[in-house]
């Protein structure tokens, strides 16, 4: 028997689906979608609103399920001004690995955002990629 410890294995969140086996700390639910707080928050209430239908792409979502995810994006919107009180949001998706997807089960992040929480906002979302995301209007 060997005394050396063995490297922690680390859980694939794609095998089994993280979102689709062990929907965790559920806020609010509808027939199509679920939403949660994300377990790696980058902001005090940042939520993920999930479809129920396992598909990696938000463009493969069909036009219900957009709507039942923007009704959740809405109500949870007033349950997060309630409890957080954000000064703004960033609402979000990532689409494939290129653009940052780790489990490829569509998920939409909804971002409070703080004054304050970084130096210089303007850019928003578009610090996506370094660099790009401060720019002079024409």
């Amino acid at each position: 028997m060997s005394s050396e410890k063995q490297p922690e294995k680390k859980r694939d969140p794609n095998n089994p689906c993280l979102f689709c086996k062990d929907a965790r700390g559920v806020s609010l639910s509808n027939e199509h979608a679920y939403s949660a707080r994300d377990s790696y928050a980058v902001s005090p209430g940042h939520t993920l609103v999930i479809p129920r239908r396992h598909v990696a792409s938000f463009f493969d979502l069909m036009p219900e399920e957009i709507n039942a995810c923007m009704e959740l994006i809405s109500g949870e919107r007033r349950l997060l001004d309630q409890e957080f009180k954000p000064d703004g949001y960033n609402i979000g998706v990532n689409i494939g690995a290129a653009a940052g997807q780790s489990i490829f089960h569509v998920h939409i992040h909804i971002i409070p955002r703080y004054q304050g929480d970084v130096d210089n906002p303007q850019g928003g979302i578009r610090h996506v990629i370094p660099k790009k995301g401060h720019y002079t209007r024409r």
